[in-house]
């Protein structure tokens, strides 16, 4: 989720956040001038969002420390219990020859750090899980273009694909809006068209394989595996400012959501 204004207030007590607060959103203890205007819209983690609330109130260091093993110590404990229950059935069979990608951008602060994830399933095989696309300055809707580029390019290579995106804007810009752009010379009513090079770029990939690919909107943060993969990967790119896309490596589904 993004960090809001209401968000904060949720979390303070007496009007301030104590030293464990302000480190999960980020931010130095005593809190410096002008902290609240720097993280909104920054993005944070479910683990986060979760530790930030358990955290509220007037607690000695000791404590802080204490909640936050207590917290990680139950997190490992459903992480085993899911392992061990047989009973979850399996995902629904996906066609040997339709690829489902998962994409999504983040950004901290906005503008600020931004990183795009994307969440690969093939034929019912694990999810395959990349990031990529760090901007030292940038924005959450250039993160969501990036991201639904890298999930084009991949579906360059696919017979079908369908690709899922929780942002409207990009989906809009690529396969709606751009065709009226493109007619009136690239200009829009009312004003410039922001990242036009970029929408350039991705609206023409888009054209060129638009016969076999299918973009849907998602809701975010939803509970959708897939959309929840590919959140946690555009956040591990900010944090690793990794620009090139890499693989991400890991033991379990569940392992990646409780990042």
């Amino acid at each position: 989720m993004k960090i809001d204004e209401e968000f904060i207030t949720l979390g303070m007590h007496k009007d301030t956040l104590n030293k464990a607060q302000l480190e999960l959103l980020g931010e130095s203890y005593p809190p410096q001038e002008g902290w609240e205007s720097r993280i909104l819209d920054r993005d944070i983690s479910t683990r986060d969002v979760n530790l930030f609330l358990f955290l509220k109130g007037d607690l000695a260091l000791k404590a802080q420390k204490q909640i936050i093993k207590n917290y990680q110590l139950v997190a490992d404990f459903h992480k085993s219990q899911k392992k061990e229950d047989k009973s979850t059935p399996p995902p629904s069979p996906t066609p040997s020859n339709l690829l489902t990608i998962y994409c999504d951008g983040a950004c901290q602060g906005n503008p600020g750090k931004a990183g795009s994830g994307i969440a690969i399933y093939d034929n019912n095989k694990k999810p395959q899980l990349l990031y990529g696309d760090y901007i030292k300055s940038g924005t959450n809707n250039i993160a969501e273009l990036n991201a639904l580029k890298k999930a084009l390019l991949i579906s360059k290579e696919s017979k079908r694909a369908i690709i899922y995106s929780d942002s409207r804007y990009s989906i809009d810009c690529i396969t709606k809006w751009a065709y009226s752009w493109q007619k009136n010379r690239w200009q829009k009513k009312g004003g410039e068209i922001k990242n036009l090079n970029l929408i350039k770029e991705i609206h023409a990939l888009y054209e060129s394989i638009k016969n076999k690919v299918t973009i849907k909107h998602i809701k975010g943060h939803s509970g959708v595996e897939g959309n929840e993969l590919a959140d946690r990967m555009a956040i591990h790119a900010i944090s690793t400012n990794s620009s090139e896309y890499r693989e991400y490596s890991y033991s379990s589904v569940g392992e990646v959501i409780a990042l």
